[in-house]
């Protein structure tokens, strides 16, 4: 059998010494043991003997088995991760998965909400602590066009009202100082004064639940879909649905995408520039609604 214990080590690295997200770690630990699967399958016993046609076969089987070709990348870059720690502890010679690509994608545009649907799904009653909780949560992302990590692992010493601006802990553990609108900011300092009540004394998050300890991922994604479906909003309304309007409405309005790349805390503008095939997108449709010579005849 192979050495999985190599990979143990490498989860722990990351977890320990990169600093990912759980999220983050969790999907790295699925995609390298699918990894180790299909080598045992095949009889391989040592990483040494793997090369670049086997990494091959375990993606198209990837895909063959029916995960689509964003999440084969994302599998790949994992393997590429793991085989880049086994070369720097000399386990390995070379990376067997450097040159292996996945299938291309089908460009996907991010879907959106329009400014009325914001507004209608952060027009909540503030009739209890829970209430003003989630109509915290959300406009602070669609003030800041926080990642659904960022939020929930912000501290209350991140936050700084008087100045309107939050400090993120985003990927690759890199910090940005993003604004915090006004909304978002009124809508705060009333979840404070209902969470002094609530939290836990030693509690560090800025939003709690329930228990008094720091609210979880998946709490956080039920009660905006909770809100959403109250609203009559689409089904699927979800975090990462106001990160991608922030960015949207504001590029709509500002068309400064190094300001827009800096507040979402991109890496490399390509991933930022995928918003201005948004805004083009909803131009087309416009102007095929508007336009005398494109409108069809009834």
């Amino acid at each position: 059998m192979i050495d999985r214990s190599q990979v143990d080590r490498y989860l722990t690295h990351l977890s320990k010494e990169r600093r990912l997200s759980p999220h983050t770690s969790s999907n790295y630990a699925r995609d390298l043991r699918a990894l180790v699967g299909h080598l045992e399958r095949n009889g391989l016993a040592d990483w040494k003997s793997i090369d670049s046609q086997h990494i091959r076969v375990f993606a198209a089987r990837s895909h063959a088995g029916g995960l689509d070709p964003r999440s084969v990348q994302r599998r790949l870059s994992a393997v590429r991760g793991f085989f880049n720690y086994l070369v720097r502890e000399r386990i390995v010679p070379n990376n067997p998965a450097l040159d292996v690509r996945a299938p291309k994608a089908a460009k996907r545009l991010p879907a959106t909400l329009d400014v009325d649907q914001i507004s209608q799904l952060l027009d909540i009653p503030p009739d209890t602590a829970i209430a003003i909780r989630d109509r915290a949560i959300m406009e602070l992302f669609y003030s800041s066009g926080l990642r659904l990590d960022e939020l929930v692992g912000l501290d209350l010493t991140q936050l700084d009202l008087a100045d309107r601006t939050v400090r993120v802990l985003g990927k690759g553990s890199k910090t940005r100082i993003v604004p915090v609108g006004r909304k978002a900011c009124e809508a705060i300092r009333a979840w404070l004064k209902e969470r002094a009540a609530s939290a836990a004394i030693e509690e560090s998050a800025l939003f709690t639940g329930k228990s008094g300890g720091r609210l979880k991922h998946r709490a956080i994604q039920q009660r905006i879909a909770y809100w959403a479906r109250r609203k009559g909003l689409p089904a699927h309304v979800y975090p990462h649905l106001f990160r991608h309007s922030f960015a949207t409405h504001l590029l709509e309005s500002s068309k400064d995408l190094r300001g827009v790349q800096e507040l979402l805390g991109h890496a490399d503008i390509s991933t930022t520039q995928v918003y201005t095939h948004l805004d083009f997108a909803h131009l087309a449709r416009t102007y095929d609604a508007s336009h005398p010579r494109a409108k069809r005849k009834s």
